[in-house]
């Protein structure tokens, strides 16, 4: 464990309560981690892929709901660091395996059932104002281009098995649609499912922000306003891979 501070976060959403570890360098679970936590549907034995995991909370989740095998990557070595740690105080040790490296590229010779696609999909500079990337790692000038490289490589890999599910989450804070359009593109309109919509508030760090109001302004975000807040929308979306050709036969 590195020498810098580290501090204690007490998991209270699916699973918990259960205690973490995190330091600076490793972004802090949100109301978007909690809520693909309660969207997931993860059946005993699956092996599921975590992409993007942090300290690793939504793959523990996954492992506690019963996963044989969890695979988290992220390309913070501090994050990954930071999830054995949590790992180990769990006892989950031997269920999870964390890896350092880019979207799908450490484990591209796994097959998943389930995938958590919670990479970061913050426009660069509204993350620059935020705080909430410790590394300064966003998701590109709009916030589609990370989510877009990942669902690229998924495709390209073929790391989802036949009937296995992708946990997608989109939101208004970044450029949704073109997210959207590729996972269509890839999965097809009749198997992607909205699990949950939520509008949150936006930070008030956010709302007054200048990137923010350049961005709403070019129609990249589409906030909305209720009262005094300014708010996003957050959805969750379970994306199915199809079935394998002989499944009719």
């Amino acid at each position: 464990m590195s020498e810098r501070q580290s501090t204690n976060l007490i998991w209270s959403g699916r699973t918990g309560p259960f205690e973490m570890t995190l330091d600076p360098r490793v972004f802090t679970p949100t109301h978007t981690t909690h809520t693909l936590a309660q969207a997931m549907d993860i059946k005993p034995g699956d092996v599921v892929i975590d992409v993007g995991c942090g300290g690793g909370v939504l793959s523990l989740v996954a492992a506690r709901l019963g996963a044989a095998k969890v695979y988290g990557v992220d390309l913070s070595e501090a994050a990954v660091e930071i999830a054995w740690c949590n790992a180990r105080s769990l006892g989950l040790e031997d269920v999870v395996d964390f890896r350092v490296g880019s979207l799908l590229a450490p484990i591209r010779d796994i097959q998943a059932d389930v995938i958590i696609g919670d990479v970061s999909g913050i426009p660069d500079p509204v993350a620059a104002e935020s705080g909430w990337f410790p590394e300064g790692r966003a998701g590109g000038p709009t916030g589609s281009e990370l989510p877009i490289a990942m669902l690229d490589e998924i495709a390209k890999h073929g790391c989802l098995k036949p009937n296995g599910r992708l946990y997608l989450p989109t939101g208004t804070i970044q450029a949704e649609d073109a997210i959207l359009a590729r996972a269509r593109s890839l999965f097809g309109e009749d198997r992607m499912t909205k699990m949950i919509e939520r509008d949150l508030p936006l930070p008030p760090v956010l709302a007054q922000s200048k990137a923010v109001a350049d961005l709403q302004a070019s129609g990249v975000l589409k906030l909305t306003e209720r009262g005094s807040r300014m708010l996003w929308r957050l959805q969750i979306w379970q994306c199915n891979a199809p079935a394998p050709a002989y499944a009719d036969a």
